[in-house]
């Protein structure tokens, strides 16, 4: 079936030469120069990654840190009970509770973003993994989302921290701001993404591993980067 794009999405892919790959400054460049929608849309990264993850050492998940945040407001619930659960409060927790918010979960009445757990909830949470787990909400030790130290982590995640999963065929989308934002901001946001990926390479994976790339706002297309220079020429290509 042929897919029927709008006026604006048409007039943005004859912004640039759409088979062209180029540097990180250049990407990130053009999505602020293509025609925009009526809201400030989100800029993300995407990866083609030379990986098998079927294969158990080659499954890739984990968190970053965007140096200029996201830009989206994350509402952030925490699975606790008693002290803990007043300290996720204190920290700016929008959804705290226990069993009970176990049970409405159960039930798909899910108002949050993220999800953090202590570690004495966790057996309860498990039961609503089921529904948690396929929207990426599971919390997970490797992630920092099952934890004691609930202000740190509720900080954390309001603070830009974002967690990636690649998918069953190698793919990996991860936000990297808004198009509001300055490009400087963006690119460092690109930039701190590609370095987690790079970092989390597994030592299993053979042939090339970043196969494509490309940068990319929510109504509008695709911008190829490099492959072979994920960070420029430069190792950045930073504007001056």
């Amino acid at each position: 079936m042929t897919t029927v794009h709008g006026k604006r999405y048409r007039e943005a892919i004859t912004a640039f030469d759409h088979a062209e790959e180029h540097t990180p400054a250049e990407a990130i460049g053009i999505v602020k120069s293509i025609p925009g929608a009526k809201f400030d849309e989100t800029v993300e990264a995407s990866f083609r990654l030379g990986i098998d993850t079927r294969k158990q050492d080659q499954t890739l998940r984990g968190t970053v840190t965007l140096p200029n945040g996201s830009g989206r407001t994350v509402r952030v619930a925490v699975f606790a009970q008693g002290e803990k659960a007043r300290e996720a409060r204190e920290a700016g927790a929008e959804v705290v509770g226990g069993d009970e918010l176990v049970d409405e979960v159960i039930k798909g009445r899910i108002d949050f973003d993220a999800a953090i757990a202590t570690p004495d909830m966790m057996a309860s949470v498990g039961k609503a993994g089921r529904v948690l787990g396929p929207r990426g909400l599971m919390p997970n030790p490797k992630t920092g989302t099952v934890t004691n130290d609930i202000e740190k982590a509720v900080a954390d995640i309001k603070g830009g921290k974002i967690e990636y999963r690649a998918d069953r065929t190698g793919n990996v989308h991860m936000v990297i701001g808004k198009k509001s934002f300055e490009e400087r901001a963006l690119l460092e946001n690109y930039l701190a993404v590609v370095d987690e990926i790079l970092k989390a390479k597994p030592s299993s994976a053979k042939g090339r591993y970043i196969r494509s790339l490309v940068v990319s706002t929510t109504m509008g297309p695709g911008i190829r980067i490099d492959p072979t220079k994920p960070k420029g020429a430069d190792g950045g290509g930073a504007p001056a």
